[in-house]
């Protein structure tokens, strides 16, 4: 058996810029990952191509060929010109349609997974290359690094040392799916075109905190007219003790905030939970 962790995408920065002829929009972000918090796939032999999905977050999600993670075995099978054999198993302990790359990291470590376990070596070029064919998201979390996303997210570059922080993610569960929230963006008038900078030094709490407190995520207030419930989060990280910074992560619904340290964060998290007992929030904490 061959397994894979998924790991949480964070977009510490989301700048979007009005949307080109073919609808996309063009982005400037910072991405990063959490260490320990994801979803984890495991692949198994089968005689056909198969997806279990277990975890806290399995409800409601569809086993069918429509499935990134099905769909991404099914690029790397046809891209290799072999057929699709392979019992996946994913366990979902990150909520759906949430802005941090679920859906997009189980199918970045689907390819992953397969890529071994077929015994295929794909390049990471020709992986990012399959992976750009089923989302924004999925060619950054094939790196599984802190990434500069430009373009309309094809375009990674590798950035750090990223400064080591404590987080905590706030997710008021409700789904929160991509393209309404980009619709909203551009009723409500999208900004100039983007101009955009090279990562500057971020390897301090710091340096860090000043590089994002100049950049905002665009999409912030879009989200937050679909899901009123997304400033319930930003207004309960921003209350808890020692917290240094608080945003939205990608489209939403889940919201960060940074710490100083695992330490705080976790003291963070329970003083969140505590305040949103009984609201169906999920809160959880971890490092960057």
């Amino acid at each position: 058996m061959t397994s894979y962790f998924a790991p949480a995408k964070l977009n510490l920065t989301l700048r979007v810029g009005p949307p080109q002829a073919d609808g996309r929009h063009p982005l400037d972000s910072l991405v990063c990952f959490t260490n320990s918090l994801g979803d984890q796939i495991s692949v198994q032999p089968a005689s056909d191509l198969r997806l279990e999905i277990g975890g806290p977050f399995a409800e409601g999600l569809s086993v069918g060929p429509e499935n990134l993670v099905c769909r991404a075995a099914q690029i790397l099978a046809d891209a290799a010109g072999k057929p699709a054999k392979a019992h996946i198993v994913l366990i979902k302990n990150l909520p759906i349609a949430s802005g941090i790359g679920g859906g997009s990291a189980d199918a970045a470590a689907t390819m992953l997974a397969l890529n071994h376990y077929w015994g295929l070596a794909f390049s990471q070029k020709e992986l990012l290359a399959f992976g750009a064919h089923l989302g924004a998201d999925v060619p950054a979390c094939l790196m599984g690094q802190p990434v500069h996303m430009t373009g309309t997210g094809e375009t990674l570059t590798a950035v750090g040392p990223l400064a080591t922080m404590g987080v905590v993610l706030v997710n008021p569960g409700i789904a929160c799916p991509t393209g309404p929230v980009y619709r909203a963006y551009d009723a409500l008038g999208a900004g100039p075109p983007l101009a955009i900078e090279p990562i500057a030094d971020i390897s301090s709490p710091d340096s860090l905190l000043d590089y994002l407190a100049a950049r905002p995520n665009d999409l912030e207030q879009a989200a937050i007219s679909l899901v009123p419930e997304i400033a319930e989060a930003l207004a309960a990280l921003a209350a808890s003790p020692n917290v240094r910074f608080v945003r939205m992560s990608g489209s939403g619904a889940t919201c960060f905030g940074l710490y100083d340290d695992l330490a705080a964060a976790q003291a963070a998290k329970k003083f969140i939970q505590q305040g949103l007992a009984n609201r169906g929030f999920w809160v959880e904490a971890d490092r960057i």
